[in-house]
């Protein structure tokens, strides 16, 4: 199982492993509004745990999104923790 920790405040949401982290985000408070990488609304800040995210989309590289700024619409969990900001 996965986890999430939003550096703000410190709270923590499970994940399954590989799962999109939309839905968690969404739950931390994120804004979506298209959740197909074209709008930059769902921009995240990857504190620690780079390396437990899938790489970069398309989407994300067309943006200028690199390991440490994401799009949480695009980037998936592989397993771990990570922590964002947004």
């Amino acid at each position: 199982m996965a986890k999430i920790i939003f550096s703000d405040n410190g709270r923590e949401i499970n994940v399954k492993d590989r799962e999109p982290i939309k839905d968690a985000c969404e739950r931390l408070g994120v804004p979506f509004s298209c959740a197909e990488g074209i709008c930059g609304t769902c921009m995240i800040d990857v504190v620690e745990g780079q390396e437990n995210l899938s790489e970069l989309t398309q989407e994300e590289k067309d943006m200028g999104m690199n390991r440490a700024r994401r799009l949480a619409c695009q980037c998936k969990i592989k397993s771990g923790a990570v922590k964002i900001k947004y």
